[in-house]
């Protein structure tokens, strides 16, 4: 799958992931209103209200970008409902030939990480007949439990064909205060991010590894040394945009010839109707404006190689 997601990324000529994380507030209110109409304001139709959110905005970016990054708490919130929204939605993105990046941050010990691992990028055998769960094509994990929460993960994507990413630095503002202690004279994100490339060694897609990292765009005067510590994995890079990260701080997470990283902006193309640029296309252009967002996004990027 990390094959693919590369020959993705050079034919769209757009090193983006879309994260699909709707909320309430960023949702046009006449589909709220429809929905809650059909099926009431209750759980049911705001799933309901969700699934065809996040119908619009694939429909209009679907040829644009290789990847989505659907945010499974999003979904979690609105309890059965939003889970069976999830699922269908990973199902969607699918049928328009997008990869799915299911962003779940796992981890746990061996039989319950094992458990996440089969559920999210594989499935369970019954009666001899394999059921697949929810079928992403990669996930976002969690080392804090070191290689028993990684393994079993490592275990699926080798037998799957498929890849994780592993919270190494994260964008938001309190990350230091675990991940910038040092150990050993080396802060521990830097001992995360050796991990990364070791078990990566082992589980190697043409050119990249099936394990990547997820490193974020608010911190770029870490992205070089990132790069060089971790020279086979992707780096999943959250942060640009609403986050404050910029184009200008990319540079260094991109190997020379533009790969190596995809960025990830959520609210800042699903939402793009409600930002001040996006503005003309009013709460109904909701998908149009997303297209533009990404657009605009894809060339913002791409100025910088």
């Amino acid at each position: 799958m990390i094959n693919k997601l590369v020959e993705r990324i050079k034919a769209t000529n757009a090193p983006i992931v879309v994260g699909l994380d709707p909320t309430l507030k960023l949702m046009p209110n006449y589909l709220k209103e429809k929905n809650f109409k059909e099926y009431g304001a209750n759980l049911t139709g705001a799933a309901r209200a969700i699934v065809e959110y996040n119908k619009g905005i694939v429909d209009a970016i679907a040829d644009l970008v290789p990847c989505v990054k659907p945010q499974i708490a999003m979904y979690e919130q609105f309890g059965v409902e939003g889970v069976l929204a999830f699922k269908e939605t990973v199902d969607y993105c699918h049928s328009k030939g997008l990869i799915v990046l299911g962003d779940i941050k796992r981890g746990d010990i061996g039989s319950t990480s094992e458990a996440y691992a089969v559920g999210h990028l594989s499935g369970v055998e019954i009666e001899g007949v394999k059921y697949e769960g929810f079928g992403e094509d990669f996930a976002t994990v969690n080392p804090y439990l070191g290689i028993d929460g990684i393994k079993p993960f490592m275990d699926v994507c080798r037998k799957e064909k498929k890849g994780i990413f592993v919270l190494v630095k994260t964008s938001n503002p309190s990350s230091g205060e675990f991940q910038d202690r040092l150990i050993d004279g080396k802060p521990l994100y830097e001992q995360v991010a050796m991990k990364v490339a070791e078990w990566g060694a082992d589980l190697m897609g043409d050119s990249y590894s099936y394990v990547g990292a997820v490193v974020g765009a608010t911190y770029p005067e870490m992205g070089a040394a990132m790069r060089k510590v971790m020279p086979k994995a992707y780096i999943l890079v959250p942060g640009y945009g609403a986050q404050g990260g910029t184009a200008d701080g990319l540079r260094p997470f991109f190997n020379e010839d533009g790969l190596g990283a995809i960025v990830n902006s959520s609210r800042g193309i699903i939402a793009a109707y409600q930002q001040e640029k996006y503005k003309s296309f009013g709460e109904t252009g909701y998908a149009d404006a997303a297209r533009q967002a990404v657009i605009d996004m894809r060339e913002d990027i791409n100025r910088i190689f």
